[in-house]
């Protein structure tokens, strides 16, 4: 009689195809040597922010990453299907990267181009932060100080002492302003530093050249601006000055909820009750159900108006 053997549940994996010919010919090999140190590291102290890496290998043209699937898309495509979110979504996803970063810079790295895009979302709508090619792995934990740096990241998250041209230095501190940006782009659905060309996007970061909309959460409003300080070693959850259980204590995670008279829009937005973020259950209690905040959704029609006049316009001819 032949035994039963119990059938073993399947795993779906997905796997990232990078080309050797084009890392080569865009200078990026080390990007892949990075992304591969760094999730390894990661996957080492089985926080659940982050993919794990379950095997890396390559053939004579590509290298391969074993990886997470993240079926629940990225950060950003959860903003613009709502808009923008209440303050009570946006507290929790911000706590969320907030909470992996922390750990991720205790482990001695430093992702360096963090965004929504980079945010990944898992079958629960949970954070799985991905996208380590920018990333610095320190060999001693301890050490994440300033230090030079080429450009690394996305130009709308960059951080001031990059752009700095006596500086250009990347450190824990420039993680923790591209969270400013996150935060604000949560609250808004819009770019806090935004402009025709990379260039004015840089002009506009080095003078802290940015507005908040009305409605924009007071609590939000004072993180944002605690973070988005020109002098690193000034930011919220920086030391000596600041740490991180200052990062975790700040008003906007303890979950005060708007009231009708702090926003002129509020009579015409929910503000359902927003409970504090507990800091020992976020990664296990149940996600919020996303709702929208201050910006409605772009409507389906005006979207499709928009990808028909861009590809007019690609179409023109001058003769």
């Amino acid at each position: 009689m032949e035994a039963c053997l119990p059938a073993v549940p399947e795993k779906l994996y997905a796997v990232k195809i990078i080309s050797k010919v084009k890392l080569i010919r865009e200078g990026k090999a080390k990007t892949a040597i990075s992304e591969k140190n760094a999730l390894a590291k990661l996957g080492f102290g089985k926080h659940p922010g982050f993919l794990k890496l379950y095997n890396a290998f390559q053939d004579p043209t590509h290298l391969y990453l074993v990886i997470d699937v993240a079926p629940g898309g990225d950060l950003q495509l959860l903003v613009k299907e709502y808009g923008s979110f209440s303050t009570r979504v946006a507290r929790y996803y911000a706590a969320q990267i907030v909470d992996a970063v922390l750990w991720m810079h205790a482990q001695g790295i430093l992702h360096r181009d963090l965004k929504p895009e980079n945010a990944l979302l898992d079958s629960d709508l949970r954070i799985k932060l991905a996208d380590f090619g920018c990333a610095y792995v320190a060999q001693n934990p301890d050490d994440l100080a300033p230090r030079k740096s080429t450009f690394v990241g996305s130009a709308a998250y960059v951080s001031p002492e990059l752009l700095d041209k006596t500086l250009k230095t990347t450190s824990a501190a420039s993680d923790l302003w591209a969270i400013g940006c996150i935060v604000f782009y949560l609250v808004t659905g819009a770019l806090a530093f935004l402009a025709p060309t990379d260039y004015l996007t840089f002009k506009k970061i080095e003078v802290l050249d940015y507005t908040f909309p009305d409605g924009f959460d007071e609590d939000a409003r004072d993180l944002v601006e605690r973070l988005l300080v020109l002098d690193p070693s000034d930011r919220l959850g920086v030391a000596p000055k600041s740490g991180p259980d200052a990062l975790r204590a700040h008003p906007f995670f303890a979950g005060r909820t708007q009231t009708a008279d702090e926003t002129p829009s509020a009579r015409t937005l929910p503000t359902p009750t927003s409970p504090p973020i507990d800091w020992s259950t976020l990664w296990t209690c149940k996600p919020p159900k996303p709702e929208t905040g201050i910006r409605a959704p772009t409507p389906a029609d005006e979207e499709r108006s928009f990808d028909s006049f861009v590809a007019d316009f690609g179409r023109a001819r001058i003769d």
